[in-house]
């Protein structure tokens, strides 16, 4: 069900590329399916105690109720919003929906990822060909783990507006291979943190039954998160930088959100 909501979404924002009056329609088809893949996705959230995109959750029912009035209306910031989020779809998709080419991107990060710790001398052993063990723990990489969904949303973000080639060129050397970088050495940390135990703390509210869960719920579900957060922000804050109409879309987008949710507010009193 969540693949078919996650490929339905990726076609109704790739509809949305495609100039005619249908757009906002595409826009809201594609925005209401990525809100119900989260929906969809919390009893996993929550089971891994992943407290990023349960929040995320809850936030994008009202984003969504604001973003299909804004788009049925034809807004501009709201419509350079879809359009980065349709190209964010565009090019995650063939590496969600064509096995053999998220395979292979799978099969690079692993071989840079093997490399790299063969490097710092971190011994271990492969259970299989996507699969690190270490101490009896065991490590997949899968898809998320290789950075493309971030890489697309940032390059979304960078395309959202009109701009020169070389800023479009500058934006993508900020965003692609900084955040490929980055990840590996993310994935470094995990492994090792989580194979060598290293933040076995608060198994109340890390734990989910499973040995040694705690470190990986710290290393990845807190600690790398957050640090890829904060990364993200300095990587937008560049592309600012770089595309001064993405510093203007931007606060159009919170006046806009900000009018319409204190709307609500002020309705519910």
């Amino acid at each position: 069900m969540i693949g078919y909501l996650v490929l339905a979404s990726a076609l109704a924002f790739g509809l949305f590329l495609v100039p005619g009056p249908h757009r906002r329609f595409a826009g809201c088809a594609g925005w209401t399916g990525m809100v119900l893949v989260l929906i969809a996705l919390l009893p996993e959230f929550t089971a891994e105690n992943n407290f990023v995109y349960p929040a995320l959750t809850l936030a994008s029912v009202p984003f969504l109720w604001i973003t299909v009035r804004r788009l049925l209306v034809l807004d501009p910031p709201v419509l350079a919003l879809t359009r980065g989020a349709a190209i964010a779809f565009v090019l995650y998709a063939p590496f969600a929906f064509y096995p053999p080419l998220g395979n292979w991107l799978i099969g690079v990060v692993v071989a840079q990822l093997t490399w790299l710790l063969d490097a710092i001398g971190f011994q271990y052993g492969m259970w299989a060909w996507n699969v690190l063990i270490h101490n009896g723990l065991r490590v997949e990489i899968i898809l998320a783990c290789t950075g493309i969904q971030s890489i697309a949303i940032m390059l979304g973000v960078a395309f959202a507006v009109p701009a020169s080639f070389r800023e479009r060129a500058l934006a993508f050397l900020v965003v692609a291979p900084v955040i490929y970088l980055l990840n590996l050495l993310r994935n470094v940390f995990v492994v090792i943190a989580y194979t060598e135990q290293w933040f076995p703390f608060l198994p109340e509210i890390a734990g989910n039954g499973e040995f040694g869960y705690e470190s990986f719920f710290w290393a990845h579900n807190v600690l790398a998160e957050l640090g890829a957060l904060v990364i993200l922000v300095l990587i937008a804050w560049t592309l600012f930088s770089l595309i001064p109409a993405l510093g203007d879309l931007a606060a159009d987008l919170v006046k806009v959100y900000r009018a319409d949710l204190m709307r609500v507010v002020g309705r519910g009193r």
